[in-house]
């Protein structure tokens, strides 16, 4: 998950090689470092605690004493979505660079960029079905292709499409799968279709539960598989996969207009940004705590209240406003010294985000599954962010350490290895000074 796919000096990529330290926008690898720290929390939180697979009874009461409400409610607010909305960001903008370093050199980044997707695809796949079933990888390789349709487009045409994918496709498909079928069918037939539809979602997420909580890890995967099966065909999937392609495309154009890369010429953009930024996260954010009450109060009905169908769209202004500020206010801080030389910290794990996820993955497996430690479903959601914090914790010194000895992390390494078509060395030179984390 680097900021830059090394460009080829010919079409074929023949004599590409990977991109050197001193080549890199460090603050990239620092904004990486940090949305994969809020990716983890919100993985951790969501799915890997079980928690958005337990009965609504269950999970209320894990979430209802004082101390667990203040943590739910400070999550949905501040991380849910706000960081994969940002580490897509990044992915489209690492794209922008990948580009126009091509072009600096006179070659195609096609042939190379898809390489790289591919073996992406391939390591995320091996996750998806081999680990978790929520494995992002996969779906930014599939996704990552269609950056291609993009690349010469106008930023006006690229700017369109950023708003049907993220604000119109999320509204207008839930009203046609609602009202269509009630002008085929009839309101009761409709009604029953849902209701059926419903009632397997919650059979499945029961299924994978009791397959999660299982003392074995062969049933474990085995209800992993089943319910990717029930999973992969939804076309609310699909509707997801659009999203991400249109934040990819706005990482995209901000990575044309080099918004992180020269900083100080967008300064008061960037206080923009955040002043923006806070009034639609606070509207947004703040939009959905309210409707989670109401409906915890019975008196809001998401069947009946049509204008509930614009709530994803809210939401993800509400998404996209916290995760701009969060741009805005890093970009804004690493220009100081002081605050520089802290966020640095995170640099090597941004640089290593592909093992550090993967990684991320196989400790949780081990925490909350039931061949594991079994915490699935025991844990209620200030423990799952702690667990989640004092995990990437120690990834912080361990990715300083091993990128202090080698050039790449493992996973990184593998992937360029296999990209390139032969082994990259991995190994540092003891005469060559040790991965900087400067700009």
């Amino acid at each position: 998950m680097s900021d830059s796919i090394p460009s080829a000096p010919s079409l074929d990529g023949a004599n590409a090689r990977p991109v050197d330290s001193a080549e890199r926008v460090i603050l990239l690898d620092v904004l990486r470092g940090f949305a994969l720290c809020g990716v983890f929390v919100s993985n951790s939180f969501a799915w890997f605690s079980g928690f958005v697979l337990l009965p609504r009874e269950q999970s209320q009461a894990l979430a209802s004493p004082p101390l667990e409400a203040v943590v739910s409610a400070l999550y949905h607010f501040f991380v849910n979505q706000k960081f994969v909305t940002l580490f897509a960001f990044l992915f489209g903008l690492g794209f922008a660079i990948q580009l126009k370093r091509a072009e600096t050199r006179g070659a195609s980044v096609v042939p190379l960029y898809s390489r790289r997707l591919l073996v992406l695809l391939g390591i995320g796949g091996v996750h998806l079905v081999g680990l978790w079933l929520g494995d992002v990888l996969s779906s930014y390789a599939v996704v990552g292709f269609a950056l291609l349709l993009f690349r010469q487009r106008s930023d006006r045409t690229v700017l369109i499409w950023v708003g049907v994918l993220m604000f119109v496709v999320p509204v207008v498909v839930p009203v046609l799968q609602h009202f269509v079928p009630i002008l085929l069918q009839g309101a009761e037939a409709a009604a029953q279709a849902a209701k059926a539809r419903d009632g397997l979602d919650v059979r499945m997420k029961a299924q994978l539960l009791e397959g999660l909580t299982s003392g074995s890890f062969w049933t474990t995967q085995e209800a992993n598989a089943r319910f990717l099966t029930h999973m992969l065909p939804q076309t609310k999937r699909f509707v997801w996969m659009g999203v991400i392609l249109g934040r990819f495309l706005l990482g995209m154009l901000a990575g044309r207009i080099l918004l992180l890369q020269d900083v100080e010429r967008y300064r008061a953009v960037y206080r923009k940004m955040i002043a923006w930024g806070l009034v639609f996260g606070v509207l947004g954010n703040g939009t959905w705590l309210v409707v989670q009450r109401l409906r915890v109060a019975g008196t809001l009905d998401p069947e009946k209240d049509i204008w509930m169908y614009l709530l994803p769209a809210i939401l993800e202004l509400g998404f996209l406003g916290l995760a701009s500020v969060y741009v805005a206010g890093f970009a804004l801080l690493f220009q100081r010294e002081r605050w520089k030389r802290v966020m640095q910290v995170l640099a090597p794990v941004g640089r290593m985000a592909l093992t550090n996820y993967l990684l991320q993955s196989v400790v949780s497996l081990c925490l909350y599954d039931g061949w594991g430690l079994g915490l699935m479903g025991r844990t209620p959601p200030s423990r799952s962010v702690a667990l989640a914090l004092a995990v990437f914790a120690l990834q912080v010194p361990l990715s300083h350490i091993w990128l202090s000895r080698f050039r790449f992390g493992p996973a990184e390494w593998l992937w360029r290895s296999l990209t390139y078509g032969r082994a990259q060395p991995l190994r540092r030179d003891e005469r060559e000074a040790p991965a900087q984390v400067a700009s």
